[in-house]
């Protein structure tokens, strides 16, 4: 029996796939909890509509992803910071800080999405990852410089 699943149901699949099932699976478990739903046809063409449109958007999020991250891979981020010898810095340089300084230039990004390949606690230059959508990532340069 072809059902869609309402909810998440855990070892069978997530919200909107559409699955094979024993008809006593569905007719005494998944259908009387509101875990899924019968594929009629008519259930079949919004299902199939509904996925349509949800490639639609995740194409053009993709493509915005892509377009942020070619503007975002020219960028370069300086922290004046101040420090002791050796360019030690006082403080550290964290996901937020960058995030921030990204905002102020006018991309919006998460402080989650933001990897930092080690924390930066000395001045120079480094690099981070931005993950903008998954399997795109932009990298930028981050510079930090010793304040007089």
């Amino acid at each position: 029996m072809q059902i869609i699943l309402e909810q998440d149901v855990p070892n069978l699949g997530e919200k909107g796939e559409l699955k094979e099932v024993a008809r006593g699976y569905a007719r005494n478990h998944l259908l009387p909890r509101g875990l899924a739903v019968e594929a009629t046809p008519q259930r079949l063409r919004d299902w199939k509509q509904r996925q349509e449109k949800e490639e639609a958007m995740n194409r053009e999020l993709e493509e915005q992803a892509r377009e942020e991250a070619d503007r975002l891979s020219q960028k370069e981020i300086v922290f004046k910071m101040p420090a002791g010898e050796g360019g030690r810095l006082f403080g550290s340089v964290t996901s937020a800080d960058v995030a921030n300084q990204l905002t102020e230039k006018g991309f919006a990004v998460d402080k989650k999405k933001i990897e930092l390949s080690e924390p930066i606690k000395s001045a120079g230059s480094y690099t981070a990852d931005v993950r903008l959508h998954p399997g795109i990532k932009a990298e930028i340069l981050i510079r930090v410089d010793k304040e007089d």
